[in-house]
């Protein structure tokens, strides 16, 4: 298989995908190596597809029905998976993390978390791998980017989030 022919072939799979595809699968479907499907989704970014790395896989970028807002938190680890269910439980989906680092800057994680078992995973990715969250870097002090589906929905989350001490305001 040409490799232009790959790229496409990838790009409808995630055009297709209920769920983000890994590099290793996407690989593994295609028989080359995962360094090979890294460098097709570099060319497919710059030919302007909207390909977000979450830290399930790749995801086409979603823009849903809503409407997205920052959100300034801070908190230690304890509340980490709190704060993570707090949204995902009032039906908004948490694009990402941002941190302000006194070295590099902004530091952006993609996260697309939605639900309870995506922010599971995700607290147990961070166990498994012994990585700290981006929030730890600057004292828990973070914005996230929420897509919320309504007014209603952000309305909770903030009311939430101020009762449990994590809103930063």
């Amino acid at each position: 298989m040409q490799a232009e022919q790959r790229r496409e072939e990838i790009k409808l799979l995630l055009e297709q995908a209920q769920s983000a595809i890994s590099a290793s699968n996407l690989a593994k479907r295609f028989h080359v190596s995962r360094q090979v499907i890294v460098g097709d989704i570099a060319l497919l970014r710059a030919s302007g597809c909207a390909i977000d790395a979450t830290p399930r896989g790749y995801v086409l970028h979603n823009e849903s029905n809503g409407f997205s807002r920052l959100i300034a938190c801070r908190h230690d680890f304890s509340k980490f998976a709190d704060e993570l269910y707090t949204f995902v439980d009032n039906g908004a989906t948490v694009l990402n993390v941002i941190v302000e680092h006194p070295l590099y800057g902004q530091l952006v994680g993609n996260l697309n978390l939605s639900n309870r078992y995506e922010v599971d995973c995700f607290i147990k990715n961070c166990k498994n791998m012994q990585a700290a969250p981006l929030s730890l870097l600057t004292d828990g002090i973070h914005l996230h980017t929420v897509n919320f589906p309504d007014q209603a929905a952000y309305e909770r989350c903030v009311k939430e989030l101020r009762a449990k001490q994590i809103l930063w305001e």
